[in-house]
């Protein structure tokens, strides 16, 4: 009956893949765009610069205001 060992390997560290700035800028800009549409729903929609009548973009971040500590009552 034969005996296999096994033979040590020589490990390489990873080096990680390089991304440039130009593919990234595009989905930075945006997600900023995004994340500053959805503050302006979460904390300033229904006030004076409303831009949607009544009261249902109210009801629907009602929570989401409590939540970031915007005042709505």
């Amino acid at each position: 009956m034969a005996q296999s060992v096994a033979q040590p390997t020589v490990n390489t560290p990873a080096v990680p893949a390089k991304m440039p700035i130009g593919a990234i800028a595009p989905w930075a800009v945006f997600f900023g765009v995004l994340m500053l549409v959805l503050l302006y729903f979460v904390g300033a929609e229904q006030g004076a610069t409303s831009l949607v009548s009544g009261e249902g973009v109210h009801e629907w971040v009602h929570d989401a205001r409590h939540l970031l500590g915007f005042p709505c009552h």
